[in-house]
Parts: C-alpha cells; sequence; structure tokens
C-alpha cells in the first residue's frame, strides 16, 4: 500500500507518495524514477536524518529540478516527512535530507529499506525547526491509499519517455534536413547567380557582330 499525497502549492500541483511500512519503501527504492535530464521529470526522497523515518517520495513536475524546488513546496515534504517519523515527530529541530531517486544506492548487504547514496554530494538538506501542524492537516485531508502496481507504472512511464525521445529525434532530423536543403539552395544560388547574365543571348545582344551596318549612325 502507497499513500499520495497532494501540494496545491505549485500550479500544477505536485504529488507527494510515501510507503505504509518498509516494505513497501523497498518497493519504492525498486522502481523509482530515473532521471531524464530532458524531461527532469523525476522522483526526489526524503527522510530525516540519523533518525528511522517513512521514505517520502516527490514527483516533480516537468521543467522543475530536484536542487530547486519551491520552497512552499519543500516544506510541504519536510513536515509530512518528519510527521512520519514516531522518534522525529517528537522533536523540534530535525534535519531533513534529500536527493533524486537515482542517487539512491542499495545492495544486498543494507536491512530491508536502508539505502545509502552514489554521491554524497547530491544530497540536500532543509531544517524542520518544529511540526506545522496546518501543513500537516491540509496534506492529511488529501491523503489517498493504493495498491499500485509500482513495476507497471515504472515500464509505462518509461515507454512515455521512449516515446517523446523518438518524437524529439524525429523533429531535429526534420529541422536539420530544412537546414541542408536551405544551405544548398543558397549555394546552388550562389555558383549560378551570372548564368542567366553570361547566357548565349544575353552575350549576343550585348556584342555588335550581328548589328546593323547603320549601327554607330545613331550615336552620330
Amino acid at each position: 500500500m502507497v499513500f499520495y499525497f497532494t501540494s496545491n502549492t505549485v500550479s500544477p500541483t505536485a504529488f507527494i507518495y510515501v510507503g505504509k511500512d518498509k516494505v513497501e519503501n523497498e518497493e519504492l527504492i525498486k522502481y523509482g524514477l530515473e532521471e531524464d535530464s530532458r524531461l527532469a521529470n523525476i522522483g526526489v526522497q526524503f527522510h530525516v536524518d540519523r533518525l528511522s523515518s517513512a521514505h517520502v517520495y516527490l514527483r516533480l513536475n516537468e521543467g522543475d529540478s530536484w536542487d530547486a524546488i519551491p520552497e512552499l513546496l519543500l516544506q510541504d515534504c519536510a513536515q509530512l516527512t518528519k510527521a512520519n517519523s514516531i522518534e522525529g515527530n517528537k522533536k523540534d529541530n530535525q534535519t531533513i535530507i534529500y536527493t533524486p531517486w537515482s542517487n539512491l544506492k542499495k545492495n544486498g548487504s543494507m536491512a530491508v529499506g536502508q539505502v545509502s547514496f552514489h554521491d554524497p554530494k547530491r544530497v540536500k538538506r532543509v531544517l524542520v525547526v518544529q511540526r506545522e501542524n496546518p501543513i500537516v492537516n491540509r496534506l492529511n485531508k488529501t491523503k489517498v491509499e493504493k495498491f499500485p502496481d509500482l513495476l507497471q507504472e515504472k515500464e509505462t512511464r518509461l515507454k512515455e519517455l521512449r516515446r517523446r525521445n523518438q518524437a524529439t529525434m524525429q523533429e531535429r532530423r526534420k529541422e536539420e534536413a530544412r537546414i541542408a536543403r536551405e544551405h544548398k539552395e543558397k549555394a546552388w544560388q550562389k555558383d549560378h547567380a551570372y548564368d542567366e547574365l553570361f547566357s548565349e543571348e544575353n552575350l549576343a545582344q550585348s556584342s555588335n557582330q550581328d548589328r546593323p551596318a547603320d549601327f554607330e549612325d545613331d550615336f552620330m
């Protein structure tokens, strides 16, 4: 089971999801969204630093970057992460860490739900001074329980990415072909700019060889 929340602090609205337990967290780790620089539509994981907590994921809207999340949306994610930590929810001044899903590191020696990071430099932190009930209550009102097929969702998403990438490549090839045609036409025009001027007919008209005998009398 996965809990889905909606944040209306941005437009379009953002979706946040949380695994019910560590087993669900493991599935979310396994089937997260790859980072794609062309679409920047990725999953970002939030967790209370140095404490046990739920894994909270944010699905970024296209065009957004994980390291430039709007402040109000960031606060929503951080507050929800703190609220879903048994120990962290009771304490003030808790640090919430977050990173792109693609930066999560998992190996067989780790406990269920446990993760590390490929690159610690790609981990950011935000301080939650205290629980803000208005934020948590607002998010909880949007809470929906679902039993998603995470593998199918990921495959569907990857299929959509491939379709978009193919469409982008086709448009790029069309544009490159158009530019090539324009360059070819301009080159031909440049090479043949004087063709008409030096045509046999024009040369004949400008020659005195075939002019009448009294041609020069016109200038007298």
